[in-house]
């Protein structure tokens, strides 16, 4: 085990020690003798039958059998979704043929930060972490269920099902995924036609087939963003099936995995003899392998907030300087874009979680001993990979070595020395950076500061021409009490355009960027956000800023004193809190925790 890795472990593990007893006697105490309907008074258990087919009935009734829940993110609209149109009558046959019964308990909200993108739309996007989060306890409170299945993909709504399912953390759990999406144009098109309408050099259509190429069929989008830094994640857990994550949707080996996951959870109810409940399986290991992997691969900056929030509702208390700490210990071993060129499709077929998994374990960097779903417990089960062969799923070992070092190396020869995240500290407050994908050459900015409180005030002033110099965009007000913080990712095109003019820019903001920004150097889920008083509501025009990514420090060169005195600035920016559904968020905003404690409403009260 890597000195590092088991200093953060122990680290966390006293720190969460008072609150992970209390998590565990609560769910402990939720475990039923017998099927959990059995507690149900005949006109509960009526109601919550009524629909189902006579067999059905007899086989609820008799209160043997062990019944799943099956809750979805299902929709049609949304690629990364759509594939699970198909999955419940699979998983209800699977359920069924295995000797259990399933019932579609509830769909969850499945948002898409790809179409709300720099829309007011977007900044409900953090906070429908928590109503999903909401949405998949009220699905499981009819008390009806001895597991659950969760189908669930991107963004916020994998961390959402998470923080549910912790909550009913005396379930078993299997986590379903969709896959992605066949590879389109390559990543590295798809930017330059983003840069090239920034600067005006292209049509809005020309752009529009681009994006098209890029996002043309079912399943999640092929950059390393949020929703695939979801699936390593689950996976890396245990919470998937062995290779699961990124084999594409509409394939016979991904409708084969669907019903495997679904006899899988069925070995682990409470009714059997290897009864493994979720809120066991993620304990502090598991969440440190989470955040091993984030770093490993270069994956979002969002999982610095919502890893938080789900540590939480499993009663492990994990912080930013765990993050820091291991991301000075744990190699950057994958290069998917914007980290590099290649998408999740090549990260698969160059070995992918298998390899990833296996060169870690072997240099003692995850903790091999947890417990997954899988049938033997261990992490080495995750070396492996499926296969279909003469009809029947199958796993064999998974390559021992990358087969394609350019897309995934190893700890003797990685892309970088250290994971790509990094805390920033300094008189501007805490913040998080991405370095994995900024160039060494633009990894350190010392330049005049230019404040907005909207970034739409950026992009205007960049498209005035006001823009052609050095400088460190300040983007104030765009915390979760401001406004729910929205991605800022519509501001690296034109960022990105002035950084490749050879101008020195960074961005600075108490927001978040996408999990697919990163070309730019930026500090960004700054705490104490301004809408909290933050420092970085004092800071003017002209103020110096030195950016240090390399390092993590973050200062305004102003005299001491001087800052101190300064009252902070009073957001100037249009409304933010009316139209497109946001006035019913207002007590999301007035309650949020900061960045650095998940930005969440649901452990502020706890």
């Amino acid at each position: 085990m890597h000195s590092v890795l088991e200093k953060v472990t122990q680290d966390v593990i006293k720190r969460s020690r008072e609150t992970r007893a209390v998590y565990l006697a609560r769910i402990d105490s939720a475990v039923s003798d017998g099927p959990s309907r059995g507690s149900l008074g005949c006109g509960n258990l009526a109601h919550g039958f009524a629909a189902c087919s006579a067999s059905e009935k007899i086989d609820l009734a008799a209160t043997k059998k062990a019944n799943v829940a099956i809750i979805s993110s299902y929709n049609d609209m949304l690629s990364a979704h759509e594939p699970y149109k198909d999955a419940p009558a699979l998983i209800k046959a699977a359920i069924s043929e295995a000797g259990g019964i399933a019932q579609f308990a509830s769909g969850v909200p499945a948002m898409c930060d790809g179409v709300t993108q720099g829309q007011p739309g977007m900044e409900l996007s953090l906070f429908s972490r928590d109503v999903i989060a909401m949405a998949t306890a009220i699905g499981l409170s009819h008390n009806m269920f001895d597991a659950a299945l969760y189908l669930g993909v991107c963004d916020k709504i994998v961390p959402g099902l998470l923080i549910g399912a912790l909550t009913f953390g005396h379930l078993p759990a299997v986590f379903v995924p969709a896959g992605p999406m066949t590879s389109g144009i390559t990543n590295k098109e798809k930017a330059r036609a983003r840069q090239k309408f920034a600067e005006g050099k292209i049509s809005r259509q020309e752009l529009l087939e681009s994006e098209s190429k890029s996002y043309h069929g079912p399943g999640t989008c092929t950059f390393y963003g949020t929703a695939n830094s979801n699936q390593m994640m689950v996976e890396i857990m245990g919470l998937h099936l062995p290779g699961s994550s990124f084999v594409n949707p509409y394939t016979p080996i991904r409708d084969e995995l669907t019903k495997a996951a679904a006899r899988q959870v069925l070995k682990f109810t409470a009714q059997g003899n290897d009864f493994r409940p979720i809120g066991h399986l993620i304990n502090e290991k598991a969440i440190l392998n989470a955040v091993i992997g984030l770093l490993a691969t270069g994956g979002s900056t969002n999982h610095t907030m919502h890893l938080v929030a789900i540590a939480r509702a499993a009663g492990i208390i994990l912080n930013w300087d765990d993050f820091d700490q291991l991301s000075r210990a744990v190699p950057l071993l994958a290069k998917i874009y914007p980290n590099g060129p290649a998408d999740v499709n090549h990260f698969q077929a160059a070995g992918g979680m298998g390899v990833l998994i296996g060169e870690l374990l072997a240099n003692g960097l995850l903790h091999e001993d947890i417990i997954t779903i899988a049938d033997k417990p261990g992490l080495s089960n995750y070396t492996q990979e499926p296969k279909v062969i003469d009809g029947k799923l199958t796993w064999e070992p998974s390559p021992k070595a990358s087969l394609d070092p350019e897309v995934i190396s190893s700890v003797a020869s990685p892309f970088a020395e250290g994971g790509g995240l990094h805390v920033m500290h300094g008189n501007l407050g805490r913040g998080i950076s991405k370095i994995s994908a900024v160039a060494k050459e633009h990894q350190i900015v010392e330049a005049p500061a230019l404040v907005f409180d909207d970034q739409d005030d950026l992009m205007a002033a960049f498209k005035r021409g006001e823009l052609e110099k050095d400088f460190i965009a300040v983007i104030r007000f765009q915390g979760p009490k401001s406004n729910g913080m929205p991605e800022l990712h519509k501001l690296t095109p034109p960022l990105g355009s002035l950084q490749d003019k050879g101008f020195k820019v960074a961005l600075v903001t108490d927001g978040r960027m996408s999990g697919a920004s990163g070309k730019v150097p930026s500090a960004i889920h700054m705490c104490p956000e301004c809408a909290d008083g933050g420092p970085l509501a004092k800071v003017r025009n002209g103020d110096i800023i030195h950016l240090n990514t390399q390092t993590g420090e973050i200062n305004v060169l102003i005299d001491k004193a001087e800052f101190n005195a300064r009252k902070p600035a009073i957001n100037s920016a249009k409304d933010h809190h009316h139209g497109m559904g946001r006035e019913l968020f207002a007590g999301f905003r007035l309650n949020a925790t900061s960045a650095e404690n998940g930005a969440s409403n649901l452990f502020f009260n706890d």
